[in-house]
């Protein structure tokens, strides 16, 4: 048992670090709880901007409920869920929300950490699992996310990023010192297209992350994007992956920023961020989402289209393109090919295109036939 008492979020050895006397058990136990929760995940590789939501949202739980694990029930989260809904919450905010709880009742319920013991000890009761497939939502379909989010098309974008260039002319012409920050933004959204990268991915870009690809040496040395900060699987690291370079004119983007604008912000020479800011080392997302959000609603486009929406287009297009479907979803960094599927949303256009070359192909290879026959 000796040995037992170091593992991570057990409750005798959580609860003996505490006040040898329990003031207030309910509260303490149940702090106790999170904190041996919170250690248990630490100790999976879970990192801290997973766990802590995760150790927010039981704690909103509790309050609602206004009384503790060992005392919960299928009927609060019923409750708790009913008054969520009037929110008009996502599906999958509601998921997550579920999760968290399943998984803390998951933790304290495992009688390898010993609460369900210390709780029939100090309450004479014990915490029960309340999440079940009959009151939880299921995972029915891979994209659950708003319809109205989508790709744009080529003409949607071609007039976003034109008025984004305007934007920057007008800006400059006027003496307007918001011009710089606007050809940055601008910069931003266009090497987020042309690499199909996540908000996130662009805009912790650094100088470092790009390199030469010796099987396309034109593109010079940004042949190749480092992504550093890719979409974590299940609260682990960071993924990385690198992206091949392949709109030419996204190199002409990268050095122009590069050699004429980025060293013109004076934060620029404290590190090595591609999009530096104003006043700190690096522009925020919050303030790249404002930006694109202006855009947005300037040139008309729906109040769904995000930044998120440039990825969607990447591989859109490059789909249409007629790119290999495995050579697109490597670039994207999808583990599944139907991720990329769920991104793509190819035009009618091309669709049209592509029925059209197949009864073509039909039509000449029935006419070869009729020939050989006759």
């Amino acid at each position: 048992m000796a040995g037992r008492r170091s593992e991570a979020g057990f409750a005798p050895e959580i609860l003996r670090s505490s006040s040898s006397i329990l003031l207030r058990p309910d509260e303490q136990t149940f702090a106790a709880m999170l904190t041996g929760w919170a250690d248990q995940q630490t100790a999976r590789g879970l990192v801290q901007t997973t766990i802590q939501p995760r150790l927010d949202l039981v704690r909103h739980f509790q309050a609602f409920v206004n009384d503790y694990p060992w005392k919960w029930t299928a009927g609060d989260l019923e409750d708790f869920m009913t008054e969520q809904g009037g929110r008009k919450i996502a599906a999958s905010t509601a998921r997550t929300y579920q999760s968290s709880i399943r998984l803390f009742l998951d933790f304290v319920c495992d009688p390898r950490y010993e609460w369900t013991s210390v709780c029939e000890r100090l309450f004479g009761d014990h915490p029960v699992q309340i999440c079940f497939d009959w009151n939880t939502r299921i995972h029915t379909q891979d994209y659950e996310g708003r319809p109205q989010r989508r790709s744009l098309t080529r003409i949607e974008l071609q007039k976003l990023f034109d008025h984004a260039d305007d934007e920057v002319i007008r800006l400059r012409k006027s003496n307007n010192k918001g011009w710089l920050p606007a050809q940055r933004d601008a910069t931003a959204f266009k090497v987020a297209y042309a690499f199909g990268l996540r908000r996130r991915e662009f805009q912790m870009l650094d100088l470092e992350d790009f390199g030469s690809n010796p099987h396309a040496p034109e593109f010079r040395d940004k042949g190749v994007l480092y992504v550093r900060w890719g979409k974590a699987i299940k609260g682990g690291a960071p993924r990385r992956r690198s992206v091949l370079t392949i709109f030419p004119w996204s190199v002409d983007v990268l050095d122009e920023w590069v050699a004429d604008y980025r060293r013109q912000f004076a934060t620029a020479a404290r590190g090595s961020a591609l999009w530096p800011s104003e006043r700190v080392g690096r522009v925020g997302p919050e303030a790249l989402g404002r930006r694109f959000a202006g855009w947005r609603d300037e040139v008309g486009l729906p109040t769904e289209i995000g930044p998120h929406c440039l990825r969607h287009s990447y591989v859109t297009h490059l789909i249409e393109d007629g790119y290999d479907p495995r050579f697109v979803q490597e670039q994207v960094g999808h583990s599944h090919a139907s991720s990329t599927s769920i991104y793509t949303s190819v035009s009618s256009d091309f669709r049209t295109r592509t029925l059209r070359n197949v009864l073509d192909a039909g039509m000449a290879e029935a006419l070869t036939q009729k020939e050989a026959i006759s």
